[in-house]
């Protein structure tokens, strides 16, 4: 492994047996446990870790299967000091369980030891299109395999996975942690036909030709939103979301490193402070960035990044200019961007950068809605959605859930609205085909 790829090895490191089974033993298995009321998916969190306690892998695993088709990400990637951990009655005085590790742990050595599947049923119950592959997709997917539906994941790119495949650094989840949930997610009985655009290659009307009851609409939010200030077309100015993609590719080996649009030695501008930005700045730094500033326009308070990944960020060197907001871009002869001018508490300044990461947030693409009769969105572009059937848009027998509803959030918020959507999904086919007999 080259030297560029090794700087992105996992950082967190995994329990071992002994070290998962003692934290899980520190458990006060509480009578009102507080950690369940902070998963978006209300996991049975005591539940898993008593079984975990006693050593019963399996049994620990079929509890989490029960909530969560990607323990091994959430594992990884969810805000836990924020949810189930941040609710922990140990939390507040600094021993909190480390939940996420734990649910990582079980997810990890049920992959490795190849635990017993539970047993599923026919697929007679419904033929059910999925489009997308991210966190909504995925978890929509499994949970109507497991309850007797056909389900095909329809995905663009040549990979599954989505967002998580593609958006998020190595060092936080390796990619072949995401390929394994997803051949999870395949011994399910989930079809997966990749390559293949909808809205471009395939249109939702022939889905429905081709006998599919109910199709989900999980595409996230693809395109990234721009600065409409002076001086953003030069080059030089990039969304923080496609150097994390040309990052991970190139970590897979796909492509060579000078595809990867940051040079070794550049000083790098980040605009934005969510977890994106985060992801954006370490990424630079784990590139050979000679530095790498966070441009905020508000405070530290008001970041939406989580705060370890924030202070990690600092750790790693990156530095933040707070109340800093950029007025316009600054470019040389040839067009390419030399710096910025910034309105910051001490006045206008302008600040010399080589390279600009754009992480102020996503929107949706309209691909599938143009090519769609009878879907409406908002003014914004996200998709309307009911509440019975949940998450069935204006176009009967269409569903979305996730990013393309919601907004941007997390990985689990994903999951939480999609589990949603697949209850919603199962109902509106039951009635479809009892009305039909």
């Amino acid at each position: 492994m080259n030297e560029a790829k090794e700087t992105f090895r996992e950082l967190n490191e995994s329990f071992t047996t002994k070290e998962a089974i003692d934290e899980a033993k520190r458990c006060l298995n509480c009578k009102n446990p507080s950690c369940k009321k902070g998963c978006p998916i209300e996991n049975d969190i005591p539940g898993f870790i008593h079984q975990l306690s006693m050593g019963n892998m399996g049994d620990a695993m079929r509890i989490i299967n029960e909530k969560s088709n990607l323990p091994a990400i959430c594992g990884r990637v969810c805000p836990h000091e924020k949810q189930c951990q941040g609710h922990c009655v140990l939390y507040a005085k600094g021993k909190g369980i480390q939940i996420g590790k734990l649910e990582r742990f079980i997810a990890d050595f049920d992959t490795e030891m190849n635990l017993i599947r539970e047993k599923l049923p026919q697929k007679t119950r419904g033929k059910v299109a999925v489009i997308g592959s991210g966190p909504a997709g995925l978890t929509v997917a499994g949970d109507l395999a497991r309850q007797g539906f056909s389900v095909t994941i329809f995905e663009g790119q040549s990979e599954a996975g989505g967002v998580l495949m593609y958006g998020i650094p190595e060092y936080r989840l390796p990619k072949a942690v995401v390929a394994k949930e997803i051949e999870k997610i395949e011994a399910l009985g989930v079809n997966f036909v990749l390559n293949c655009l909808v809205g471009k290659d395939i249109t939702v009307d022939q889905m429905f030709g081709q006998g599919y009851d109910a199709i989900f609409i999980g595409t996230g939010t693809a395109l990234p939103k721009s600065l409409d200030i002076p001086g953003n077309k030069l080059r030089g100015i990039i969304q923080s979301s496609y150097l994390l993609h040309m990052v991970n590719i190139f970590n897979q080996n796909i492509v060579e490193r000078n595809a990867v649009p940051l040079k070794e030695g550049d000083r790098v501008a980040v605009i934005g402070c969510g977890n994106v930005a985060m992801d954006a700045a370490r990424t630079a730094v784990r590139m050979g960035a000679a530095s790498v500033h966070v441009i905020y326009h508000r405070t530290e308070a008001e970041m939406s990044a989580i705060p370890s990944e924030y202070q990690d960020a600092v750790k790693e060197g990156v530095q933040f200019l707070w109340q800093t907001s950029t007025q316009e871009f600054l470019g040389d002869d040839e067009g390419k961007v030399i710096g910025l001018r910034a309105a910051t508490p001490e006045g206008i300044r302008d600040f010399t950068f080589d390279r600009v990461l754009l992480a102020i947030g996503s929107r949706p693409a309209n691909r599938i809605v143009s090519t769609t009769t009878g879907i409406e969105v908002d003014d914004t572009g996200y998709v309307i959605v009911k509440d019975r059937p949940y998450g069935m848009t204006t176009r009967r027998g269409v569903f979305a859930g996730g990013d393309v509803v919601h907004r941007p959030h997390t990985v689990v918020l994903a999951m939480k609205a999609a589990k949603q959507v697949a209850a919603g999904i199962a109902q509106y086919v039951d009635a479809v085909k009892l009305l039909e007999e």
